[in-house]
């Protein structure tokens, strides 16, 4: 369920008809107390090896690449739609409550569609670029409270910097290769190259579970039910039987995600029950 760059410029996956709608962030953002809400760790420093700017220009780009597809297929959800307009609200509650993890984010010029597809998926693209596509909605009956977890975990991504992350050590990758391969010859580069692709990953664990955590605080400060993450992720689970063990897998079990969270509830509960106080 990682946002995933690549995602887009592959997007041939049939999508559904919906419309652009830029969301300014909001002036008035508001405050996160430093004592209250879930602890994560500092971004990763590798991220600095390349420029936030620069990852941002390919997420829109991209983004544009998706939209245009979308358009020609006729897979982007009309603005008019129930299903639109209910995850742009939604989008607009959470907003406030994110840009407080970023100071960039609040230049970001958000976006968000809803694409026509039996993909299980959503993401949120450096830059404040989001989309849901209707099969994780549809297929897993998705309530307001588990889309708004869904959300949060896909904003927290681009708020955290993943995506800027993994590309920062992609490029380290690369660079090393091309070091062997002059030392040691074509061959042992063409290796090293193979064992660096595993820090092309979209995205690790660790990333996933911070995405967890930060996501289920914003959306518990928008006054969604923190709660909703643990059903979220048991259906998650019902639709994806399959799954391989976590420690073959780049993301944490839903079992591992459904006992992070849970065990994080005392910390986001007394945000949520604020809200709903206000």
């Amino acid at each position: 369920m990682s946002s995933k760059l690549n995602a887009l410029a592959a997007a041939g996956i049939a999508l559904s008809l919906s419309l652009t709608l830029a969301f300014a962030t909001p002036q008035a953002a508001f405050a996160r107390e430093p004592e209250a809400g879930v602890k994560v760790g500092n971004m990763s420093f590798a991220r600095r090896l390349v420029s936030a700017e620069s990852v941002e220009e390919m997420g829109e780009q991209q983004y544009r690449q998706l939209l245009q597809k979308a358009n020609q297929q006729g897979a982007l959800m009309l603005d008019t739609t129930p299903v639109v307009q209910k995850v742009r609200k939604i989008a607009e509650d959470l907003l406030p409550h994110s840009v407080t993890w970023n100071e960039r984010a609040k230049a970001w010029r958000w976006e968000v569609n809803v694409f026509r597809s039996p993909t299980i998926n959503a993401f949120c693209m450096p830059g404040g670029k989001i989309a849901f596509f209707t099969g994780i909605i549809d297929n897993l009956k998705l309530t307001d409270d588990e889309i708004a977890m869904i959300m949060g975990h896909e904003i927290a991504h681009a708020l955290r910097e993943h995506a800027r992350e993994r590309v920062a050590k992609s490029n380290i990758t690369k660079y090393g290769a091309v070091a062997v391969s002059i030392v040691l010859g074509d061959a042992a580069g063409q290796l090293a190259q193979v064992g660096g692709g595993l820090y092309g990953l979209k995205f690790g664990r660790n990333d996933e579970t911070e995405a967890d955590l930060v996501g289920m605080e914003i959306a518990a400060r928008a006054g969604y039910d923190p709660r909703a993450g643990i059903s979220l992720w048991e259906k998650m689970s019902s639709v994806n039987k399959k799954q391989p063990p976590q420690w073959m897998s780049t993301h944490p079990s839903h079992g591992t995600r459904i006992d992070t969270i849970r065990a994080n509830l005392p910390k986001v509960m007394p945000l949520y029950e604020a809200t709903l106080k206000r």
